[in-house]
């Protein structure tokens, strides 16, 4: 019970985004506020850099090598 109400919290602090594709589904849950950059092209401009930035980081992890080592014999 206790986790359900801790999941309900997350989920009003921090909204959640589902992308998927072929191959992937992604679900985030995103910390930054973008509400404060009024322009919506450029609103989405830095959150899609910001993405950017998140995938390039978490390429250069050992955790991103963990995971392809999952697919090994």
């Amino acid at each position: 019970m206790e986790e359900d109400n801790m999941d309900e919290f997350l989920d009003e602090l921090y909204p959640e985004l589902t992308l998927e594709t072929d191959d992937i589904i992604m679900t985030l849950a995103v910390k930054k506020d973008y509400s404060k950059i009024e322009d919506f092209d450029k609103r989405k401009e830095e959150f899609i850099n910001d993405l950017n930035e998140f995938i390039k980081e978490f390429s250069e992890t050992q955790e991103s090598d963990d995971f392809m080592r999952y697919y090994e014999d």
